[in-house]
């Protein structure tokens, strides 16, 4: 019986990925050369560059997302968080796989007036200037007007801390960047767009810049689940545990000690794909917060709802998921490339949406463990591999110290040295 990728080497997961035509031979060579950027390419990324920081890419499985299987491509330093994710996904891909739909995909960018004597005025004037605003935009960036994007619409508002303080006047434009992280081109068009209304208007600018709450680039995520197939062969589980999840997302909802944890499992997952495709994963994360606060409280970002009669948990997840397939990190950084490839993102709303599918799979699998057999056993039993090379095992040990953990009541750095010890003075003797 062939071995199933979590049990293959690194070495073997590279020569499948290679038959399976998901990576080139040349591409092969240079992953199995595991290799770091050089000092230079570093150099040209950040300032002051002294080193380079690693974090394990692995690939999350059984995710069939509007009706294309995908292999999801993942970064991160949890141990539990890539199985958790799979696991979710086939839960998922057992009742038909995972329904996903976007809105418009736009870019904020901010004109702030600040002190504003009469927003009125302002505000008005602003409206007489809408159509030369959406002129100047385009000037300011006509290379993406090219490409069938650039500045869609103009809105203004009006704030202030209370009714005795000044007031700001914000111009916000929206801008479709296409398939680009965007920044320099939302950046560039708010300069062209604020140098010419200082010519119309006597008021100070306080601020030109992007916002990163992206909630008019919403993409979701639905899913169903069998309620038989969450039961861990215990007849009439899987509807007691279904309910639980269905419960457990209530809580959160009602308390932000919760929330913020449920919210956290979510992003465990984001953040990873995020980071491997070379994204702003803090752009993300501050944007889905957001968003899970904009009825007034933080709230979760997932919904769960049961059908009895049909047996079917219901699963939804809507966040802000402005991604990029081209520009920044993920046109410079190696790994981006690799992992657009094996993710077959055809474009930066596709990629999204594998995103936010993601998400709910990981939401999934944290709140099955939660509600049942509890958080730290799945999870300490991914550890195993963890603390067993955090004490010193060899890859040849490192199997065995695991069975012989996985045999003890509790599993720490402190057991694992001795049991280490242990299997060393057996092998002596032997």
């Amino acid at each position: 019986m062939p071995k199933r990728f979590y049990e293959q080497t690194r070495q073997e997961r590279l020569v499948y990925l290679a038959e399976q035509g998901l990576i080139t031979a040349a591409e092969q060579e240079l992953l199995q050369k595991n290799f770091p950027l050089s000092d230079e390419y570093a150099n040209h990324l950040i300032e002051n560059q002294v080193a380079q920081v690693h974090l394990p890419l692995g690939l999350a499985f059984n995710f069939v997302i509007d009706g294309r299987a995908r292999i999801v491509p993942m970064a991160t330093e949890e141990p539990s968080v890539i199985a958790a994710c799979s696991f979710g996904a086939k839960l998922i891909q057992q009742a038909g796989g995972f329904q996903t739909k976007s809105t418009e995909r736009l870019m904020i960018g901010q004109i702030v007036f600040n002190d504003v004597g009469n927003p009125a005025k302002l505000l008005q004037t602003l409206a007489h200037e809408e159509q030369a605003i959406l002129r100047v935009a385009h000037e300011s960036y006509p290379s993406i007007v090219k490409r069938g994007g650039g500045t869609q619409s103009v809105q203004y508002k009006k704030q202030q801390m209370n009714p005795q303080s000044t007031s700001f006047v914000t111009v916000e434009l929206l801008i479709d960047v296409k398939d680009a992280m965007g920044a320099n081109i939302v950046n560039a068009i708010l300069e062209g767009v604020g140098a010419y209304l200082q010519t119309k208007v006597n008021e100070e600018v306080l601020l030109k810049i992007l916002s990163n709450y992206a909630d008019h680039s919403l993409v979701t995520a639905t899913c169903k689940v069998h309620t038989r197939d969450l039961a861990r062969g215990i007849a009439g589980e899987g509807n007691k545990i279904a309910r639980r999840i269905v419960a457990a997302t209530d809580y959160a909802n009602l308390d932000i000690y919760r929330a913020t944890t449920h919210n956290k499992g979510i992003m465990n997952g984001i953040d990873a794909v995020v980071l491997a495709t070379g994204n702003d994963f803090r752009a993300i994360e501050a944007g889905c917060h957001a968003y899970a606060s904009r009825k007034g409280t933080y709230q979760a970002l997932t919904q769960w709802t049961l059908n009895e009669e049909a047996e079917t948990l219901i699963g939804e997840l809507t966040v802000p998921m402005l991604i990029a397939i081209v520009g920044g990190a993920t046109s410079i950084l190696p790994q981006a490339t690799f992992t657009q490839k094996i993710s077959q993102s055809e474009s930066a709303s596709d990629l999204a949406k594998m995103i936010v599918a993601v998400g709910l799979a990981q939401n999934l699998a944290a709140l099955r463990a939660l509600v049942s057999e509890g958080i730290q056993k799945g999870h300490m039993n991914l550890q195993a591999k963890t603390l067993a090379a955090t004490v010193g095992a060899t890859d040849i040990e490192v199997p065995k110290l695991i069975a012989k953990m996985k045999e003890k009541p509790t599993m720490n750095q402190e057991v694992a040295q001795l049991l280490l010890q242990e299997l060393r003075m057996e092998n002596n003797q032997s």
